[in-house]
């Protein structure tokens, strides 16, 4: 990886884990800029423009959003075909999606309220625990994810860990015979889960192998930097060309728009469309400190609105 990609995040976010776990399998170096679990972030704000969500990566002056366009950019980057996310199995991508959307919330839910009290309280303290828990009650609002119910938790959760279970029979990883993309996205909820309940996994010795392989990948060759290294890469940068616009969307090119996923975290960026095609939406946002910036996003799950 000729220049090092920015990786903004925080150590406990399940989505930065199954980022890290890229770099890992790619051996690449890259840059790790810690923020708060929540909102504001005055080291990503300024370069994002309101995006909600974590993690966020940064190549110079472009900025991508969400860890499935982050996996196609460290997929491009390092040259490890493993990480693209369009190259699963079909069989694989519905494990994936049944992980990252269904089985997501509940690796939460199924952990039992005071136990997951004290994991906050001790990652946090009293006060953050509170900021934490205010920022995280409103991350639903307005969007189309729904957590499960607590009783429903729990049996999604081992719903997940059977499929994969089964997946896993007569093979190491999910999908081929080598870690790819699919491990990585499969695994972070159950990460999440056994980070909140501060328990070994209840899983299939299958599963629990598999679970180990799977960490001991590692992160790659992190390096910590601070915000002024971010915004200087952002401002001594030109933004790279956008890709051709598809689709009855392209008509909107060069309108002023805000872009926000719809499933969660749904506070949007607002900023000229430059591009949209099937695979990602970019916009342009102005500043007046970094000078231009472009932010990517998948075309997948994200709305596009005119300003208004």
């Amino acid at each position: 990886m000729a220049q090092a990609l920015i990786l903004h995040h925080y150590e406990g976010s399940p989505y930065a884990e199954k980022v890290r776990l890229m770099f890992g399998l790619a051996g690449a170096r890259w840059h790790s800029l810690l923020c708060p679990a929540w909102p504001p972030r005055p080291s990503l704000d300024p370069l994002v423009g309101g995006y909600r969500r974590i993690p966020v990566a940064q190549l110079g002056a472009d900025i991508f959003c969400d860890s499935t366009l982050i996996a196609t950019e460290v997929a491009l980057l390092t040259q490890c075909a493993a990480l693209d996310p369009s190259a699963v199995s079909d069989e694989a991508a519905n494990l994936m999606l049944q992980a990252e959307k269904e089985a997501f919330f509940a690796a939460v839910g199924a952990v039992p309220p005071m136990r997951l009290l004290g994991t906050m309280l001790r990652k946090f303290g009293p006060l953050g625990t509170y900021r934490f828990v205010k920022d995280r009650s409103g991350l639903l609002k307005g969007g189309s994810a729904r957590a499960p119910q607590p009783e429903q938790a729990g049996d999604i959760l081992n719903a997940l860990l059977e499929a994969i279970r089964a997946r896993l029979d007569g093979r190491e990883w999910l999908d081929g015979d080598s870690p790819s993309i699919a491990d990585f996205s499969v695994y972070h909820p159950l990460w999440l889960h056994v980070n909140c309940s501060r328990r070994t996994l209840q899983a299939d010795t299958r599963v629990l192998d598999w679970y180990q392989r799977v960490g001991e990948i590692g992160h790659g060759r992190r390096e910590e930097i601070g915000p002024e290294t971010a915004f200087s890469a952002a401002r001594d940068a030109e933004p790279r060309a956008v890709p051709a616009s598809t689709g009855e969307e392209a008509s909107l090119v060069g309108e002023q728009v805000d872009v926000a996923p719809a499933d969660y975290g749904v506070q949007p960026v607002r900023g000229k469309l430059l591009a949209v095609d099937e695979q990602r939406i970019v916009v342009a946002r102005d500043t007046a400190d970094f000078g231009r910036v472009h932010v990517h996003f998948p075309r997948a799950g994200y709305s596009i609105a005119i300003a208004s």
